[in-house]
């Protein structure tokens, strides 16, 4: 058995420094088996608290109210972006409507349609389901957040709780630095730079931070490249895309802090787990995932832009998948078109190839790769390990039709097919329903996307907490010294664009998660605001000092 907290007696087996990811932070110990390419893990408990700081009170100790008022006064005052939206908004309104008698029903409503799973009941029962809770809770109907909207909300305004949401957001508003983390070990590397695992002090929530050598980015001229995926990140939210959750700068790396995926790459699962492909139910599972994720960055006009390829579509451990690189991905205004022929072989569409203009069709191209390449254990046009040229891969794509072998039912024929037409006005995806009439196909019959979307569908493979999802072997190169580039003013201009700290939803989602905001919010004793006769109980929070209120 080896301890990476300490150094071990002899030298182990190079290993994929990915397994080091879940080792070093959280005090794993590694046992190597003979028989599986997976490595199981001996962890110890801890629970959401396992890995802050001793001093996590201290870095998240809120300002002082009156520090507040200038980011009070500039806020927009919009039920939805604050109640709806920001998940420490939310939850400081529902603690607001706890306290008055006349809302806590509207509470209640809004607590009965989660539980019902209302929202994402089959159509067909959902008017039995509402009427058991109109009849329950309602004398009429009306919208529920429609009427909390109005003076509840303008009174939420003028409480301690909303009080408390702008001390948050100048938590969340503070300065972020490489102190802000614990950087452990190189998982891999990109283009311009490591990827590492790191931790957050103040919470213990483990991220993976992708670093972009500043050296290396202007000798490579690729600030808008780098600009404009930390630009694309941050936009979405998604629970089938990677999520951005902090930008910063060091002196010499630009870092982005991701979503840590620690089940491994579908490629990994694919080819690494026995026989090569999925079984139909897998297939089905993570494609209708990839499709939702699709669906989300389409309608932020964001095109994946032939970079959507097994290898790029990683596993949680709990079994459910994200696109996870977006290097190359565009705004794509709604209505126009663009060319461009970069990408992988075997992976580009025929549009792509030919360099014609294109909108959003070769991602639903590169997804019917995806569901061939799941269900056959070998890409379209290429076999696996087959040493051949670039251009006869592009012939094929061009000219001949993909093969299937008795691993494909007929509607999984029928549906690689359609996303594998080389019209791309005829293909899959590209006509009218775009997202919907990919999801409406009989092959995803056994899907409920409602409850997919909202994360309550179990997923058919769980891949074990224990292990660790990678080859056994593979070196990380480290790069060479980058010479004869300069940085001056113009750079620092560039970096300030980037370097913007927190993203606001998911570093709140990180302070729920963790316990954090719970941990921080303690009902007192009474209080009277400056700028109110009014007497409230107060929100205080279990830090010490006159900076809690």
């Amino acid at each position: 058995m080896i301890s990476f907290s300490g150094k071990p007696a002899t030298t182990p087996p190079r290993l994929s420094l990915i397994v080091v990811l879940f080792l070093q932070p959280v005090g794993l110990h590694l046992h190597f088996t003979k028989k599986s390419s997976c490595f199981a893990l001996a962890a110890g408990g801890g629970g959401k608290r396992k890995g802050r700081s001793k001093k996590w009170k201290e870095i998240l100790r809120f300002p002082h109210i009156s520090q507040c008022t200038e980011l009070g006064n500039s806020i927009v005052k919009d039920y939805v972006c604050i109640c709806e939206k920001q998940p420490i908004g939310r939850q400081l309104f529902r603690l607001y409507c706890e306290t008055r008698p006349k809302l806590q029903r509207c509470i209640q409503l809004l607590d009965a349609m989660v539980e019902a799973h209302y929202e994402v009941t089959p159509d067909e029962k959902r008017k039995s389901r509402g009427d058991q809770i109109v009849k329950t809770f309602l004398s009429k109907q009306v919208t529920v957040h429609d009427y909390l909207s109005g003076a509840p909300f303008a009174d939420f305004e003028n409480s301690m709780y909303f009080d408390r949401f702008l001390q948050w957001k100048m938590l969340e508003r503070q300065p972020i630095t490489k102190d802000t983390f614990r950087q452990y070990r190189v998982l891999g590397k990109g283009g311009f730079g490591e990827v590492c695992a790191c931790q957050v002090r103040a919470t213990g929530k483990m991220y993976a931070c992708k670093k972009l050598e500043k050296k290396r980015i202007k000798k490579r001229k690729g600030e808008s490249m780098a600009l404009n995926e930390k630009q694309i990140l941050e936009k979405v939210n998604s629970r089938f895309v990677v999520s951005l959750a902090y930008a910063y700068e060091t002196k010499d790396a630009l870092c982005l802090v991701l979503t840590i995926m620690n089940g491994g790459d579908l490629k990994f699962h694919i080819y690494n787990m026995g026989t090569p492909g999925f079984d139909k139910d897998r297939v089905q599972f993570y494609a209708a995932q990839i499709c939702c994720g699709l669906k989300h960055l389409h309608r932020e006009s964001i095109h994946v832009n032939w970079k959507l390829r097994c290898s790029h579509c990683f596993c949680f451990t709990a079994g459910h998948i994200r696109i996870s690189d977006l290097g190359l991905a565009i705004k794509v205004p709604e209505g126009d078109l663009i060319r461009g022929r970069v990408g992988t072989v075997g992976y580009m569409a025929p549009e792509v190839i030919n360099n014609e203009k294109y909108g959003m069709s070769p991602d639903w191209w590169g997804l019917g790769c995806l569901v061939y390449e799941m269900t056959a254990g070998r890409s379209p046009f290429r076999a696996r390990k087959e040493r051949v040229k670039r251009e006869e891969v592009e012939r094929r794509v061009q000219e001949e039709e993909e093969e299937y072998n008795d691993k494909f039912t007929e509607d999984t024929k029928e549906i690689c097919r359609r996303l594998l037409t080389k019209d791309p006005k005829q293909r899959l995806g590209c006509l009218g329903d775009k997202a919907a009439e990919v999801k409406a196909h009989s092959f995803f019959k056994n899907i409920n996307f409602k409850r997919l979307e909202a994360g309550i569908v179990e997923p058919p493979f769980v891949p074990d907490p224990r292990a660790v999802y990678c080859k056994d072997v593979l070196d990380i190169e480290q790069f060479s010294t980058v010479k004869g580039v300069n940085l001056d003013q113009t750079d620092n201009d560039f970096y300030s664009k980037f370097a913007t700290g927190s993203v606001s939803i998911p570093w709140q989602n990180e302070m729920i998660e963790t316990e954090c905001f719970r941990d921080l919010n303690v009902v007192g004793a009474k209080y009277s605001k400056g700028r109110s006769s009014r007497v409230y109980p107060l929100l205080i929070s279990s830090q010490s000092g006159p900076e809690a209120v």
